[in-house]
């Protein structure tokens, strides 16, 4: 490098360990840099600051690292430690605390992501109690002597009821779901959310999922 870019490097790894304070080797002050510097001028210059007594080199086996000259910094007295103990303390719980609520919030953004939205579930219901309405007429024509349908026929009609009867249950289940979740930061009762956004429910219209 040149002699410019020597001293910038040179300040720029001095003013990081004095900042952080705390021990580095030179291939995390690479790192930590963002590699801005080649690893071998970062190595260069915590050699040249360690023989200058600017940091302070400590060999650990056949690992080197690198810490700030200590006597920089102000001393405190047992008080001051203690104080600064029972912060790090109480930040720790509070850390904590900030974790688990970021862990249930990530949970259950997830969830509503995966799910339908209150639209996509109405327009979805819509549909679906129509195809049940149809085929409800369908079976009291034929239950009342209606055109005779082949057993290849009837075989469908019996698959289609089952997988429209599973998707019913699918969907409610589903909608519930979504405005359960809606009624945990919900203001307002259950009954007002589905006047405020125009939710019909099968019990409304006195209808049930059939039994399969």
């Amino acid at each position: 490098m040149s002699k410019n870019k020597d001293e910038k490097a040179k300040g720029a790894v001095l003013e990081y360990l004095t900042q952080q304070n705390r021990p580095y080797s030179a291939i995390d002050v690479f790192n930590n840099l963002h590699k801005e510097y080649g690893k071998t001028a970062v190595v260069k210059v915590l050699e040249t600051l360690a023989q200058e007594g600017k940091i302070k080199e400590k060999t650990y086996g056949k690992q080197k690292v690198y810490l700030p000259d200590q006597s920089q910094y102000p001393t405190c007295d047992e008080t001051e430690l203690k104080a600064m103990d029972l912060k790090i303390a109480q930040m720790t719980e509070e850390l904590k605390v900030l974790q688990e609520e970021t862990r249930k919030m990530e949970n259950e953004l997830r969830g509503l992501n995966s799910s339908l939205s209150t639209d996509e579930a109405k327009k979805q219901l819509t549909v679906l109690r129509g195809e049940v309405e149809n085929y409800k007429k369908k079976l009291a024509q034929l239950k009342e002597g209606g055109k005779a349908i082949s057993p290849e026929e009837r075989e469908v009609i019996i698959k289609n009821r089952v997988k429209l009867v599973k998707e019913w249950r699918k969907r409610k289940r589903t909608s519930t779901d979504i405005l359960n979740a809606i009624l945990e930061g919900y203001p307002k009762t259950k009954k007002q959310l589905y006047e405020d956004v125009g939710i019909e429910t099968d019990e409304e219209y006195k209808v049930t999922p059939p039994e399969i």
